[in-house]
């Protein structure tokens, strides 16, 4: 089949705006965006600039807006986008952060955030003679928030981050929900302070598009609430 792939363009060095640019491609409908998006760039036009890594879902590096909704390139079938010969999708930047060519766009302030949670174990006390241990009922708490891979989807498809860039996000959130509820951690009341700020997890008002937009299938919002419970519980 031959779609045609309708890519929003800008080159820093040649650009002064965003603009469209049109590629008709021959694919297979089990194709994958990434599939496409990699023949243009080895095929058609050497200087799209797009992120890729692991090419199966796990690096989160692709993240785009395709055909208006935040996907990742490599985890989306042409067959889920394009129906029929000669169909068109689009392929954009996601948004809510610089673009600096194309669908390459400026993780920092996404990553800044998530360092702001402290996104890593702190022991409480000496260490235990052998392994940190956890039952399978506390594993599972933080089971769903294991699973992000800081693919930026979520936090990208927020309104409130688009209009507001010092609120963490829910891919922050998500992360400091991980630890909050992580029996072995120690700094579960410093984390609840960050949340409880003004860039922290008020900021959310439930639009449920974190949770539409993320590809690993988090029920991003029901974290999010979660950790707004922990947060008035220790104020109670």
């Amino acid at each position: 089949m031959q779609i045609n792939v309708k890519i929003l363009r800008f080159d820093p060095d040649k650009d002064k705006k965003q603009h469209w640019e049109t590629y008709a491609v021959e694919c297979q409908p089990s194709d994958r965006v990434l599939d496409v998006l990699n023949h243009i760039k080895w095929y058609i036009d050497p200087t799209l600039g797009f992120r890729r890594s692991c090419a199966h879902g796990i690096c989160g590096s692709d993240a785009m807006l395709i055909n208006g909704r935040n996907r990742l390139a490599c985890k989306t079938l042409i067959r889920n986008v394009v129906t029929g010969n000669a169909g068109t999708i689009t392929v954009e930047p996601i948004r809510g952060l610089k673009v600096e060519k194309d669908m390459v766009v400026d993780m920092e302030p996404f990553f800044d955030a998530y360092r702001s949670i402290m996104p890593y174990f702190i022991a409480d006390g000496a260490p235990p003679a052998a392994e940190y241990l956890q039952s399978e009922h506390d594993a599972e708490r933080m089971a769903h928030s294991s699973n992000c891979i800081l693919c930026a989807c979520c936090t990208t498809s927020c309104p409130i981050f688009w209009v507001n860039g010092s609120y963490i996000g829910p891919a922050a959130i998500v992360q400091a929900h991980r630890f909050i509820f992580d029996t072995r951690d120690g700094a579960t009341q410093q984390r609840l302070n960050l949340m409880n700020q003004n860039t922290g997890v008020w900021r959310c008002r439930t639009a449920y598009n974190c949770t539409e937009a993320c590809p690993r299938d988090i029920p991003i919002t029901e974290l999010i609430e979660e950790v707004k419970r922990a947060v008035m519980y220790q104020q109670a």
